[in-house]
C-alpha cells in the first residue's frame, strides 16, 4: 500500500531530522562565539523538527570569507591604504588629547590614521545629493558607487541621470548594490542603470538556485568615489524620503559626509574589495589621492562577518572607556551589547556626562519597543536619554571629549555590530568636532527627556510586549 503524504513526511522527520540536527548543532557550538547565541541555535536545531535545521542554514551560517576569495583572486593593485598585518602602525601622536584611543584604533583597524584631509558635514537630501551629483558631473576618470538602498524617482533619479550622463562621455561607472536592499523600493534604479550601460553588481544577492540565503548578512555600506579625489559616505540612502522637506510619511532626516584627502584611498580600498568579492573583477589603477587638502586626520574603520568581525565593536568600546568629560551618542538603532552597556554604565559612574538620542518615531517599531526594555538599566545611573520629533532620525554619530568622532553607516545595534557590512570613519579633530556638537545640542534642546518612571510606568502588556522584541534583540 503507498503510504500517504503525512507518513511520507513523518517518516522523512524522524529519519532525517536527527542527522541534519545533530549537524547543525554541532556546527553551532564550534563556531557560535556568543554562549548564548549558542545555545538558541542548538535547542532550535534540535528540538524544531526540520525547521530548525533550515532556519540554523538560512541565518545562522557564516558563509562569509571574503580573505579566502582574496587569496583565490588576489587583486594587483596596492591601493597604499589597506590593512596591514605589520604590529607597528602609525597613529596620532601619544600626546594628543585622543592618542588612547587612536592607538587602539590602531591596533584593531591595522591602517594608519591619515593627516591632510578635509571634510564637511551635508544634511539631508537638499544638501548630500546636489552635492554627490556634481561630484559625478566632474568625474574625468571613474565614479564608483555603493549603497543599501537605491530608489529611481525624484532626487534619486537625479543621480541616476548624472551617473547615466557619466558613462556616456566615457567615464567607468561601477554601481554595488546590496542584494537585497535593492528591493526596498517599488521603483528600482538598477534597469534604468543597465540601460544607461553601467557596470551594476548586486552583494550576495538572495536566490533559490544555486542556493544562496545571506539575509542576514548585508552590505549596509554608503559610498560615492569619484577619480580617487573626493568621497562620500555616512548613513544616506539614495532615495527620494530622504528630503527632509518632501510630503512623504516615509521622510527620513539624516546626516552624510563629503571627504577629501588621503583618507579617500582607504574608503576606495574597501570599495575595491566588496567589488572584487561580489563580481571577482580588480579594479583599475587607482588615482592617488590628494594630500594637504585639509588640517583633519582621518582612518576608516570597516566591519563585517568576516575577518574584520568586532572592529567597530572593539574601537567604541575603547573610545567610550578613554571618555573622560563627555560621550555623545546619536543613533537611530539603539540595542548595544552587554560589553557596551557596561563601558557606558562605567563612563557615567566616572562622572563622565553621557547623552543619548534616539528617534522618537522609528520606522521599526520593534526596534524601539526592544530599546525600551532595556533603557532603566543606563536611566538609574545618570546616563541622559532623549527622543526626537518625528520625522524619523537616521543620523549616527559618536562623540568622545572634545577631540574624537565616529560618523558613518554603522547603527548601535548588533545588525550592525555584528551581521552587517558596514564602514565608519574616525575623525580627530576640535573644529569637526564642535560641528557635530553643536548639531547635536540643537536635537538635544528640541528633544523630550525619558525618565526612569516613564519606563517603570508602562503598562504590564506594554512591557510584556517591549520584553519579548527584547528577547529576539540579537536578530532584529
Amino acid at each position: 500500500m503507498a503510504l500517504e503524504l503525512p507518513a511520507i513526511v513523518g517518516w522523512l522527520v524522524l529519519v532525517v531530522h536527527p542527522g541534519l540536527g545533530l549537524l547543525c548543532a554541532w556546527n553551532a557550538l564550534l563556531y557560535k562565539r556568543d554562549p548564548r547565541s549558542a545555545l538558541a541555535w542548538i535547542g532550535i536545531s534540535l528540538l524544531l523538527p526540520l525547521g530548525g535545521p533550515l532556519l540554523y542554514f538560512a541565518f545562522g551560517v557564516n558563509r562569509i570569507r571574503t580573505r579566502s576569495l582574496r587569496k583565490r583572486f588576489p587583486l594587483p593593485i596596492d591601493f597604499g591604504y589597506e590593512q596591514s598585518d605589520d604590529a607597528d602602525m602609525p597613529y596620532i601622536e601619544p600626546a594628543l588629547p585622543a592618542g588612547p584611543i587612536a592607538r587602539a584604533s590602531a591596533q584593531v583597524s591595522r591602517r594608519p590614521c591619515l593627516p591632510g584631509n578635509a571634510i564637511d558635514l551635508l544634511h539631508n537630501g537638499e544638501q548630500a545629493y546636489p552635492a554627490m551629483i556634481e561630484a559625478i558631473r566632474s568625474a574625468e576618470r571613474y565614479v564608483y558607487l555603493s549603497t543599501y538602498i537605491f530608489g529611481a524617482s525624484g532626487a534619486a533619479r537625479d543621480v541616476i541621470d548624472a551617473l547615466a550622463a557619466a558613462q556616456r562621455r566615457g567615464v567607468t561607472v561601477c554601481v554595488l548594490l546590496d542584494g537585497l536592499g535593492q528591493w526596498y523600493t517599488l521603483a528600482r534604479a538598477r534597469p534604468l542603470l543597465r540601460q544607461a550601460g553601467v557596470r551594476v553588481a548586486a552583494f550576495l544577492p538572495l536566490r533559490l538556485w544555486p542556493l544562496r540565503l545571506h539575509v542576514n548578512m548585508r552590505n549596509h555600506r554608503k559610498i560615492l568615489l569619484v577619480d580617487g579625489v573626493v568621497a562620500f559616505t555616512g548613513g544616506m540612502n539614495i532615495a527620494d524620503y530622504h528630503m527632509a522637506s518632501s510630503a512623504s510619511k516615509r521622510r527620513v532626516v539624516d546626516l552624510h559626509q563629503r571627504l577629501s584627502g588621503p583618507v579617500v584611498g582607504q574608503i576606495e580600498a574597501v570599495f575595491a574589495q566588496d567589488w572584487h568579492f561580489a563580481t571577482g573583477e580588480a579594479l583599475p589603477e587607482p588615482t592617488p589621492p590628494s594630500a594637504g587638502v585639509g588640517t583633519t586626520q582621518c582612518r576608516v574603520i570597516n566591519d563585517g562577518p568576516n575577518e574584520d568581525l568586532d572592529r567597530l565593536a572593539l574601537v567604541l568600546l575603547a573610545a567610550m572607556s578613554a571618555a573622560q568629560r563627555r560621550i555623545a551618542i546619536m543613533t537611530p538603532y539603539f540595542l548595544p551589547s552587554r560589553e557596551l552597556l557596561g563601558t557606558i554604565q562605567a563612563a557615567a559612574l566616572r562622572g563622565v556626562e553621557v547623552h543619548i538620542l534616539l528617534p522618537g518615531h522609528n520606522n521599526l517599531p520593534y526596534v524601539h519597543w526592544a530599546t525600551r526594555n532595556m533603557l532603566w538599566e543606563l536611566l538609574q545611573y545618570g546616563v541622559e536619554v532623549r527622543y526626537q520629533p518625528p520625522p524619523f532620525v537616521h543620523s549616527k554619530l559618536l562623540l568622545v571629549d572634545d577631540d574624537y568622532a565616529q560618523v558613518g553607516s554603522a547603527n548601535m545595534d548588533p545588525r550592525s555590530l555584528r551581521l552587517n557590512f558596514e564602514l565608519n570613519v574616525e575623525v580627530f579633530d576640535a573644529a569637526f568636532n564642535a560641528t557635530l556638537a553643536a548639531h547635536f545640542a540643537t536635537a538635544w534642546d528640541a528633544s523630550r527627556l525619558v525618565t526612569a518612571e516613564e519606563i517603570s510606568q508602562r503598562r504590564l502588556a506594554v512591557r510584556t510586549r517591549d520584553a519579548l522584541c527584547w528577547l529576539f534583540s540579537p536578530y532584529l
